[in-house]
């Protein structure tokens, strides 16, 4: 008998056959507990709401979940001749408002790859710039957006610049933070190959960049979706930011609560579309 034969032997009762995957659960199995835990506490938190609701008696200041169910129903329906809310459906004020954040947010993000590209291998432009993009970082959207109606009205201009601008700062951070780390010896024998300066960018730098600068991408995207209620302040109907701060005025909890229902489900749509294009994009994230 051989050793491997004696190992065999010694680990595998007979008439059995051995154990595969034996320290990890299935994946199948892994992913219906994610399901059932992820449902388990929205239920929770829908048996909370309720009890709130109820024990406040006020829909003002808490609205039940069944009356924003049918605040649902009826923004998205027209009912007695009146279409939706302003005369719009929900799903046309969100249709307005991923509009504006798409172009706004790619308008930004652009802009902040060129420009965090130009900051991590380009020392002058890093020193010039950074101070001015960490100071936009810092203000928040309604600061700069009465500056920005001045300037350009109150059409969609405004808006889709207070976007871009929201979005801007997180990406170029990310992407000259990135580039600047990238590795030296990597850098150098890339030119010492013979490669230039766009080349070893484009084949060495980028390709170590790119992680963290999808980060950078969904916290740019994240920020602009916040910042869309701040965009759509002034003649903002349609769009739902718009709706939320229309009916704020007319103290119409219902309604304000279904809008950012509707925000924070398409954001978390909107975020796992970026995951998913960084899975496919970025395979060696994490590895190394």
């Amino acid at each position: 008998m051989t050793a491997v034969q004696a190992t065999q032997s010694t680990n595998v009762t007979p008439g059995t056959a051995p154990p595969r995957h034996a320290t990890h659960p299935p994946r199948r199995g892994l992913l219906l507990r994610r399901v059932l835990l992820r449902a388990a506490a929205l239920l929770a938190l829908l048996a909370l709401w309720q009890t709130l609701a109820v024990l406040v008696e006020n829909p003002t200041f808490i609205p039940s979940p069944g009356a924003v169910w049918g605040r649902l129903v009826q923004t998205s329906t027209t009912h007695d001749g009146i279409r939706g809310y302003s005369g719009h459906l929900l799903i046309e004020h969100l249709g307005v408002s991923l509009r504006r954040i798409l172009i706004g947010a790619v308008v930004g993000v652009l802009a902040g790859l060129v420009l965090g590209l130009l900051m991590g291998t380009v020392t002058w432009v890093r020193v010039a710039t950074e101070p001015v993009v960490t100071f936009v970082r810092a203000l928040p959207p309604l600061a700069y957006f009465s500056l920005l109606i001045i300037w350009f009205g109150i059409d969609e201009t405004p808006k889709l610049w207070l976007l871009a601008i929201a979005a801007l700062p997180p990406v170029a951070v990310a992407t000259a933070s990135a580039v600047h780390a990238a590795p030296v010896t990597l850098v150098e024998a890339a030119r010492a190959l013979g490669g230039g300066r766009w080349q070893v960018t484009r084949d060495v730098v980028l390709p170590h960049a790119l992680p963290e600068i999808f980060t950078g991408v969904r916290l740019a995207v994240g920020i602009a979706y916040s910042s869309v209620v701040a965009a759509e302040t002034i003649n903002g109907v349609p769009g739902i930011g718009g709706m939320v701060r229309d009916a704020q005025r007319y103290s119409q909890t219902d309604v304000v609560v279904l809008g950012l229902f509707a925000i924070g489900l398409s954001g978390l749509l909107i975020d796992a579309l970026l995951r998913a294009a960084e899975d496919r994009l970025v395979p060696w994230r994490g590895q190394g």
